[in-house]
């Protein structure tokens, strides 16, 4: 999957060079003289992760740029409406989970 990194120059305070870090995993980072190297080396500390995770069996979230969420209107019959909301109270969920899951059932 194509996750964001995220790479900022190193003040010469700092050590200089450059350090990169994965925005979805903030603990996931590298560092380099050039942002080439930098690059690499948090790729490398990235596959590190994985291997340990997928042993692990733990899961690994999508990358958060396919997660972004947009606001839409849309009109409903006001009785349609009101089933719709009687439930998603006996099912704890709201409206846009609603909605979601509708159209993902729908459209597979």
């Amino acid at each position: 999957m194509d996750y964001e990194i995220t790479i900022r120059k190193l003040t010469p305070q700092d050590g200089g060079g450059y350090f990169a870090y994965y925005k979805d995993f903030k603990g996931v980072m590298g560092d380099g003289e050039t942002t080439e190297e930098a690059i690499q080396d948090v790729k490398s500390a990235f596959s590190c992760y994985l291997e340990v995770a997928l042993s692990n069996q733990e899961e690994i979230k999508e990358p958060s740029h396919l997660q972004k969420a947009k606001r839409i209107n849309i009109t409903i019959p006001i009785n349609i409406l009101n089933k719709i909301d009687n439930y998603i109270k006996e099912n704890h969920i709201s409206r846009s989970a609603f909605f979601k899951n509708s159209a993902i059932q729908a459209i597979g």
